[in-house]
């Protein structure tokens, strides 16, 4: 695996759902916890990219929201709507980023809070997936899906796949 998708809202960054417009405009933005913790750990080993569907905010709006939390420096690339001009499930969503980043569906994983948009859409791709399911305990892990309840779990889930 070379390189590990994550989505945005409140799989990197919280959503404030009374908020409205670019994230980086909030008055309050806040990375989820272990979000940079995680993703230092995973940096120096494999390609990181933000792959969300968020409408209001276009992709250098993204990359503000993430350094006004210290994320940025721990990311390479930003997939969004506005540049792909398609929506998670879509099998052209996650076809666009593959060939942008020319790799096969094997070397990269979503990783993601929305069980439809990223953990079934990667899915029907052809990418594995990690469910970052924080609201229950409920466990979906098989083949092509892991279940973490936490991103500081995610390091774990990726060695079952691909043990270090």
């Amino acid at each position: 695996m070379n390189c590990i998708l994550f989505d945005w809202g409140d799989t990197l960054m919280r959503v404030f759902p009374e908020y409205d417009g670019a994230m980086a405009d909030w008055p309050q933005v806040e990375a989820l916890p272990g979000a940079l913790e995680t993703l230092a750990v995973l940096h120096p080993s494999y390609t990181l990219a933000v792959a969300t569907n968020a409408q209001n905010s276009d992709e250098g709006e993204i990359w503000r929201a993430l350094r006004r939390v210290g994320l940025a420096n721990q990311l390479d690339k930003v997939y969004c709507f506005r540049s792909i001009g398609h929506l998670k499930p879509s099998k052209e969503f996650f076809a666009y980023i593959l060939a942008d980043l020319r790799l096969s569906t094997d070397a990269v994983i979503m990783v993601g809070d929305d069980w439809e948009s990223d953990i079934v859409g990667a899915n029907r791709a052809g990418l594995r997936a990690v469910w970052l399911n924080e609201q229950n305990g409920r466990e979906t892990n098989y083949d092509r899906v892991q279940t973490i309840h936490s991103l500081l779990d995610l390091t774990g889930a990726l060695q079952r796949w691909d043990p270090i």
